[in-house]
């Protein structure tokens, strides 16, 4: 989370160095001192709204300089902050806001955006926990809220002290570099991207959510910005090498490090991304919002190599590494008993970092996923991933324990048909969902995309399937679109609207 090290640095850069580059947003740039002048207007404007300092305030904004610097003010003045993602419904925020202790929901007016206002949280029933202290922590973020109301993760002052410290020695993050901020403020990726990258002095080249698709828009930026580090789920990085066929396969920028994380990669991508920045340090990061990153695995021309022989012969290509821990990390693989594994293995992934968060803000949901072990400072995360570990000790991405169902009654993964549907040569990319299913107890539905000039369709998927899966791993009903999928805040495939939308289709 930001600490007062990051409203130091914006102070300190403001007085040294004031018309160096804090925030790129469209064409704008926006100097240190300008956001710093505009933090203590906002602040003044907060102390107005706010009166009541000792509750934590929920704040709904998209991402806009303005938005940055109203976070800024609050962390400056020792606020504690809910960010939940500005997409949710007014229940579920207000839920949320009710749970943390707010009692007030603060948003940026309509309009030019500039200037801030406040509406109450509505009482309820909802018992509030004790939030930690302002002085451990002063950001709390939200899971993605797949399985129901999302969980609140506080994020501690001194883990994303010592978060920044790795970060910018890991990506060369300094004065005068600029980082792309792909995702939104809520998102656990701004962590490094503007937080950090601000703590540091660096610069931030903000990308409109209303931008996020446009492939040209977002060149243009990266090239304009002089970016050298971009941090995305593969769907960026998709966009970015579409666009760049017409121009040689080689993107028209100088990437330093190009970042990969949140979703497993496609070999033909990952042999794109390489042909479009060869002299770009490329990786694969793995985390998530209650540990932050974990593992992370620098990839090499073999990865590269073995991602192009799976274009030829997709059972080549076994996904892209999760890497090895990043320093100060534990790991320790579990089987389905619980047991430790020793040594090479396939087992459920737990982790300990010294980024992580002492536990959800409910106490109640803290308790199932993050285990004390003996002899172990903290506590380790119940990741819900299945990795193998190998001799040397990388790590690799099997699934997830939520990914597996019963189709009348044979256990199934649902990601393994994903992968071997992503194998056809004519699939873009693949989502399969479990659907309730009376007789079955769940049946599966596969949302593909496919290339517009394809005629790809459901017979040819089942006659893909058959070959390689047992009957009860294929799907029962397909939905093949030209069109992009429908996505969360993060980029990924949002699974809980596709299922949604195909169980009230029948």
């Amino acid at each position: 989370m930001p600490t007062n090290r990051v409203c130091a640095s914006v102070s300190r850069r403001a007085q040294e160095s004031p018309e160096s580059t804090a925030l790129w947003f469209g064409e704008e740039r926006i100097t240190y001192r300008q956001l710093h002048v505009r933090t203590t207007e906002l602040s003044q404007e907060i102390d107005r709204l706010l009166p009541d300092r000792d509750r934590p305030v929920c704040v709904t904004v998209h991402k806009t300089p303005d938005a940055v610097a109203l976070l800024l003010a609050l962390f400056g003045a020792g606020r504690q902050v809910l960010l939940p993602s500005a997409g949710l419904g007014e229940q579920v925020v207000q839920e949320l806001a009710r749970r943390a202790g707010c009692s007030q929901i603060l948003f940026l007016a309509p309009g030019d955006g500039s200037t801030a206002a406040a509406r109450s949280v509505v009482p309820g029933r909802t018992p509030t926990a004790e939030p930690p202290g302002p002085e451990n922590s002063l950001l709390f973020l939200t899971t993605s809220g797949s399985t129901g109301i999302p969980k609140i993760v506080p994020i501690l002052r001194a883990a994303q002290d010592r978060f920044t410290d790795w970060a910018a020695d890991a990506f060369d993050i300094a004065p005068g570099r600029t980082v792309l901020s792909y995702a939104p403020l809520n998102f656990d990726l701004s962590l490094l991207d503007v937080w950090t990258t601000l703590a540091v002095g660096g610069s931030v080249a903000l990308v409109p959510a209303d931008r996020s698709t446009d492939a040209g828009y977002l060149l243009d930026l990266i090239e304009r910005t002089r970016v050298h580090l971009v941090q995305s789920v593969p769907m960026l990085f998709r966009l970015l090498t579409e666009a760049s066929v017409s121009r040689g396969d080689r993107l028209p920028v100088r990437l330093e490090h190009a970042v990969i994380t949140g979703d497993s990669t496609m070999a033909d991508l990952l042999v794109r991304i390489r042909r479009g920045l060869p002299g770009a340090r490329l990786y694969n990061l793995y985390g998530c919002t209650e540990t932050n990153d974990s593992l992370l695995h620098r990839i090499t021309d073999a990865d590269v190599a073995s991602a192009a022989a799976g274009m030829a012969d997709a059972a080549v290509w076994k996904g892209l590494p999760l890497g090895r821990p990043l320093p100060g990390v534990r790991t320790v693989l579990v089987d389905e008993y619980g047991r430790d594994l020793e040594g090479p293995g396939t087992g459920e992934l737990l982790v300990s970092t010294p980024f992580q968060t002492s536990g959800y803000l409910d106490p109640g949901l803290t308790a199932d996923r993050f285990v004390p072990r003996a002899g172990a400072p903290a506590p380790f995360y119940r990741t819900g991933d299945v990795v193998t570990r190998a001799a040397d000790g990388t790590l690799t991405l099997e699934g997830r324990n939520d990914f597996q169902v019963k189709v009348r009654g044979v256990r199934t993964n649902l990601q393994e048909v994903e992968r071997v549907l992503a194998r056809h040569p004519e699939v873009r990319e693949a989502v399969v969902v479990a659907i309730p299913d009376t007789e079955a107890g769940v049946r599966l539905h596969a949302l593909v995309e496919r290339p517009r000039d394809s005629r790809l369709n459901s017979l040819d998927l089942r006659r893909h399937l058959s070959e390689r899966l047992p009957r009860t791993s294929i799907p029962s009903s397909f939905t093949i679109t030209d069109e992009p999928f429908p996505r969360t805040s993060t980029g990924k495939p949002d699974r809980k609207l596709i299922a949604n939308l195909r169980h009230v289709k029948g």
